[in-house]
């Protein structure tokens, strides 16, 4: 019998996602924990989608998944990550055992993004990702990833989803029709101040728009908000990838409006007087105190080629794979980053060639 119980909300709180009472958040793709004795348990609300796949793993072992049925359920388990759409309910253990605190490693990184970042289409979506795979792959390092397939940086509905990262990214409730019927029109602000890790790196990866002008403005205050909410934090912007013939290309619509927003930011006019925004309040703020360079573009050219072109302009497994392997790379010679990964599995059934659309 399971007498022990954590609630989730202590649960999330370890792993610095917050305290919000009533869903998960796509800020990270699960939680972490550690306890002592031979048995625990997970169980899940009744917001749960129904046989939503769930991946976890015990330490660095290989991953495993179940589907959770909407009925609160026991899922055994041990220190691992949780996939999203799930409510969690409680965390269990046997009288006499106990739960340890895991200390937060020293770095964190996160990714603000659409479809790509989630990985849409690949085997494992978002545990198959390459926003994840960097995450997981650099070893000793938190990391949050907030990812919506569909969503625009600018704040108008794109593809389903009713508002943009731009102001997405300041709240804690996703953007799926579940948040919208529990939240209406007044959704729960992120509260930054109680996050356990603040990022030292964020990858944004934003392509979806319908103008110019929209794009510009708001991937500036989206900028703006982060260097608002992490001011340490280098940036890196990143442009998307479409099919081109048997190869893919790097997304050319935006590249040199998103190369002219880079320069903005790291000409001397910004950084003597920085500007930063607050997507809760629609107003920006420029600082006393001026900012160091940090912005930086990471051209995504030549990167993926013949056999990393999935359906509907997705990368494949191998094709997330190949550029996780740049992306931290590009994260190791920029700013000293070392990869500490020392074994653990990354990617788990990876397929050399998948082409699902219909999950």
């Amino acid at each position: 019998m399971l007498l022990g119980k954590l609630p989730y909300l202590l649960i999330l709180g370890l792993c610095g996602l917050g305290e919000s009472a009533i869903l998960q958040n796509d800020r990270a793709l699960g939680l972490v924990f550690g306890f002592r004795g031979d048995t625990v348990a997970i169980t899940f609300g009744d917001l749960t989608a129904d046989t939503t796949l769930v991946g976890y793993r015990i330490g660095g072992m290989d991953w495993r998944e179940r589907d959770v049925a909407v009925q609160p359920a026991a899922v055994r388990a041990a220190r691992h990550e949780l996939g999203a759409r799930v409510q969690i309910d409680a965390v269990h253990v046997v009288a006499g055992e106990s739960f340890i605190k895991i200390p937060p490693h020293e770095r964190t990184i996160e990714f603000i993004g659409d479809s790509l970042s989630a990985g849409m289409y690949t085997s494992y979506e978002g545990l198959s990702s390459f926003a994840y795979g960097v995450c997981a792959g650099l070893g000793d390092t938190e990391y949050y990833v907030t990812a919506y397939p569909g969503i625009c940086v600018s704040d108008q509905n794109c593809w389903g989803n009713p508002r943009g990262q731009s102001h997405q990214w300041f709240y804690t409730s996703d953007t799926s029709w579940r948040a919208a019927g529990i939240w209406g029109d007044g959704p729960e602000p992120w509260d930054f101040d109680k996050q356990e890790t603040t990022p030292g790196i964020v990858v944004i990866n934003l392509d979806t728009n319908v103008s110019t002008t929209a794009y510009v403005d708001a991937y500036t205050n989206l900028v703006q908000g982060v260097h608002g909410k992490y001011p340490e934090a280098r940036v890196v912007v990143m442009m998307g990838f479409y099919a081109s013939g048997n190869s893919y290309a790097q997304v050319q619509g935006y590249e040199q409006e998103l190369k002219d927003i880079v320069a903005y930011f790291n000409s001397a006019e910004y950084l003597s007087a920085p500007v930063i925004w607050d997507g809760t309040t629609n107003t920006t703020t420029t600082l006393d105190k001026p900012s160091d360079p940090f912005v930086h573009y990471l051209s995504t050219r030549g990167i993926m080629q013949h056999n990393d072109i999935g359906p509907l302009w997705h990368p494949t497994d191998v094709g997330a794979i190949t550029v996780a392997s740049h992306l931290s790379q590009f994260i190791k010679s920029t700013f000293g980053w070392e990869l500490a990964a020392t074994g653990p599995e990354i990617f788990h059934d990876t397929t050399y060639w998948n082409d699902e659309q219909n999950y």
